[in-house]
């Protein structure tokens, strides 16, 4: 299993922060079981949030092919090419 990426931390951590606060204040809820319930479901998001995040692709390198050394090519003659104006 890959390792979270930074992305994914912080969008996962953020989600849990703000959807908690959101949650507790809309619900108005002082009792420790409806304060658990909202943490509970806060974090469940933020791990949805966290492994909704596109996981980066790998980089594909393209290899180098070395230079092709130059070497001095020998002319070729005009009578091995067919030519009619070879002397």
């Amino acid at each position: 299993m890959p390792r979270p990426t930074a992305a994914q931390l912080s969008y996962g951590s953020i989600t849990v922060i703000f959807s908690t606060l959101a949650m507790l204040l809309l619900s108005q809820t002082s009792s420790t079981v409806g304060i658990a319930v909202i943490a509970v479901s806060a974090l469940a998001l933020g791990l949805l949030v966290a492994m909704t995040v596109p996981q980066p692709k790998p980089r594909v390198v393209a290899l180098r092919k070395p230079a092709a050394q130059h070497t001095a090519e020998e002319p070729v003659p005009a009578v091995a090419t067919g030519s009619k104006t070879a002397a």
